[in-house]
């Protein structure tokens, strides 16, 4: 079974006073247009630099379209640096209501902060988006265009996925040739275990209808850098449309991956993932409702 259970203190967020307020669920309807979910590990450094960007683009459509509402919640993955304190001047900046900080008692690793910021949402549009800014905010217009290209169903749910699968050349042409081989090593992986038709699971730049984020996300096993195949490969058992939209990409230093290592522990969850749903360890079930 999927444990969805969280800390007293991660059902609170602050206000730009100071008070603790409850988040929502996602089982609640939407009130919101888009809510924006920030995984966040240590990116006191990194992540202004996106938090500006973000916020300067959701306030100047705001101001072209009056009706257009959003939130951005940034999900502190335990973090031992002021990723919190960070996220926390924006929410002084812009209020409780459009930027909420979810601080994670301890690292659950990226995929478990997303699914975190997730149940904890209320926009009819969910986008994850890296806090180190590498894929150009802006291009949530893209994916939503993508979103409204495939078919959905009367149940609501598609995910839209940015991809920087026409960048692959370039990248290849910059790489070692090892970092090369582990790279495709991976992409047949991901093509022969879980997911096909999609050619980059990796990017942090996807978009989900809230009825497809609470089928995918309550049914989500692995909490970490493995997370997004896991997701689509959910998605995909439950036919949920996936559109792969193009965005503009640049890699930003920092990165938490451990290049070699990092591929490594991403391809052992692989054959986990597909070994655990094949033997029934793992199986999926409709989203069950949790306090």
């Amino acid at each position: 079974m999927v444990d969805l259970k969280r800390h007293e203190k991660e059902t609170l967020f602050p206000t730009a006073t100071g008070e603790k307020e409850p988040f929502p669920s996602l089982h609640d309807p939407s009130s919101l247009e888009l809510s924006v979910i920030v995984p966040a590990y240590n990116e006191e450094l990194r992540m202004p630099v996106m938090m500006e960007e973000a916020m300067g683009y959701l306030e100047n459509r705001q101001k072209q379209q009056p009706l257009f509402t959003y939130e951005v919640i940034v999900v502190d993955d335990g973090s031992s640096d002021q990723t919190t304190e960070v996220a926390l001047r924006y929410t002084r900046k812009y209020g409780a209501d459009k930027v909420r900080v979810l601080t994670l008692v301890k690292n659950r690793g990226k995929g478990g902060a997303v699914r975190m910021g997730t149940l904890s949402s209320r926009g009819k549009l969910i986008l994850m988006a890296d806090a180190d800014g590498a894929t150009k905010f802006a291009d949530v217009e893209k994916v939503e265009a993508g979103l409204h290209d495939v078919n959905i169903k009367p149940e609501n749910m598609a995910i839209s996925c940015g991809s920087r699968a026409h960048l692959e050349e370039e990248a290849v042409a910059s790489r070692s040739m090892f970092r090369t081989f582990l790279m495709y090593g991976f992409h047949f992986l991901v093509w022969f275990f879980c997911v096909r038709g999609i050619k980059d699971t990796q990017c942090g730049f996807k978009l989900f209808t809230r009825e497809a984020a609470l089928k995918t996300f309550s049914s989500l096993h692995v909490e970490r850098w493995a997370f997004d195949v896991e997701l689509l490969y959910i998605a995909q058992c439950f036919k949920i449309p996936i559109a792969e939209v193009a965005v503009n990409w640049t890699e930003i230093e920092g990165s938490k991956l451990v290049p070699v290592w990092s591929w490594l522990q991403m391809g052992r969850d692989l054959v986990f993932i597909r070994l655990r749903y094949i033997t029934g360890a793992w199986r999926l079930e409709s989203p069950r409702k949790t306090d």
